[in-house]
C-alpha cells in the first residue's frame, strides 16, 4: 500500500529560494527534495503509538486527490497490528472517473478502505459501517460496547471536519492551516463512537518533489515553506494539460494556454493585478490561484493515478 504514484514534473518555475524554518531541509540535486517535519510531529507521533492501547481502531485518513502521496508509510509502520481503515477524504474534490480507477486499485489491496466526502451524511454512514465491520471481524461478544476510534493523517486531509460532522457540532476546530489540531482529544458521538483526534503528522521524507508540490497545493503543507508561485504555476500547467474547461471558465479565459506564461498574463489581466508601470502582479495571481484551488472554485482535479503494476 505503499507505492507511490510515478510522474515527471516540467520545472519552468523561477524561483528556487522556497522560505523554510530549522525544522525543514530543502535541498537541490537533480531536484529540490521538500521536506516539512517539524519537531512537534515527532512528539505526536509518540503520542499516537502510547494512545494505540486505549482505541479499537485506527482511521487513516488521507486526499482522494493524491490518495497514495497523503499517505504516510511511517505512520503505518508504527501502529503495528492495530486495525486500520483507510479513509479517502474530499472525493468531492476529486475527478470522478480517476476515483473510479483508485477504488479498483484499492479492492485488489489487502486492507480496509472506504471512499469518502465528510460533508456528505450517506458518505459518512459508510465510514462508520466500515468501522463496525471491521471491529465485528476482531472482537469477541463479551468485549462489545462503544467503538473508540483514533484519527490520524497529514495535516488537512479532513481529519476535523470528519469529526465535526460525525458529532453534529463543532467539536474540532477545522483547520484553515496545516497544522491547527496541537493536541490530542476525545469527541463522543452519539451511543457507540468515541473519536480521538490527533494531530495532522508527515512522514518525515517525501521521497520525490512533484509530490512535495502536490502536498503543498492541497494545503497540507504551509505556505511558507514553498513560496506560492511553485505549486501555483503547477497547478496552471496542470490545467492546461488536461484541458480544464473548470479552469478556464472561472477566470473567464478565451482559452487555455499555449503555456504557462500567456496564462498568467492572460489571468492578471483579467482579475486586474496589475502593479504600477502596467506590469502584472504576480505575486497577486499565485495567491489567488492557490486560493481557489483550494476552496475546490477551479474544478475536479486529480494528482496521480494508480499504480500500473
Amino acid at each position: 500500500m505503499d507505492i507511490q504514484e510515478d510522474s515527471a514534473l516540467g520545472k519552468k518555475s523561477k524561483n528556487k529560494n522556497a522560505q523554510f524554518d530549522t525544522d525543514i531541509q530543502l535541498t537541490e540535486t537533480t531536484e529540490r527534495k521538500i521536506n516539512w517535519f517539524p519537531g512537534h510531529m515527532n512528539r505526536a507521533i509518540n503520542e499516537i503509538v502510547n494512545s494505540l492501547k486505549k482505541v479499537d481502531i485506527v482511521l487513516e485518513v488521507r486526499d482522494a486527490r493524491s490518495p497514495l502521496v497523503t499517505g504516510n508509510k511511517n505512520l503505518k509502520q508504527r501502529i503495528g497490528n492495530k486495525p486500520r481503515i483507510i479513509v479517502i477524504n474530499k472525493t468531492n474534490l476529486a475527478r470522478p472517473e480517476v476515483v473510479k480507477q483508485w477504488q479498483v486499485w484499492f479492492a485488489k489491496q489487502e486492507e480496509p478502505f472506504v471512499f469518502i466526502n465528510c460533508f456528505d451524511k450517506d458518505s459518512l454512514k459508510l465510514l462508520t459501517d466500515k468501522a463496525k465491520e471491521v471491529l465485528n471481524e476482531r472482537r469477541e461478544k463479551e468485549k462489545e460496547g462503544r467503538i473508540k476510534l483514533m484519527i490520524i493523517g497529514l495535516p488537512n486531509t479532513g481529519k476535523s471536519t470528519i469529526i465535526n460532522q460525525l458529532a453534529g457540532k463543532n467539536a474540532t476546530k477545522a483547520a484553515a492551516k496545516p497544522g491547527q489540531t496541537t493536541t490530542q482529544f476525545w469527541v463522543r458521538v452519539g451511543e457507540e463512537l468515541d473519536l480521538l483526534d490527533t494531530p495532522g503528522v508527515m512522514p518525515p521524507h517525501i521521497e520525490k518533489e512533484e509530490q512535495g508540490i502536490w502536498l503543498s497545493a492541497i494545503h497540507a503543507i504551509p505556505d511558507k515553506i514553498i513560496t506560492p508561485e511553485i505549486p501555483a504555476c503547477y497547478i496552471i500547467e496542470h490545467m492546461i494539460k488536461v484541458k480544464s474547461e473548470e479552469f478556464k471558465n472561472h477566470y473567464k479565459l478565451d482559452e487555455l494556454g499555449p503555456d504557462l506564461i500567456s496564462t498568467l498574463d492572460a489571468i492578471a489581466l483579467k482579475r486586474g493585478c496589475i502593479k504600477k508601470k502596467n506590469e502584472f502582479d504576480y505575486e497577486r495571481v499565485y495567491q489567488m490561484i492557490l486560493n481557489d484551488f483550494r476552496k475546490g472554485d477551479l474544478g475536479r482535479t486529480s494528482f496521480g493515478l494508480p499504480p500500473a503494476k
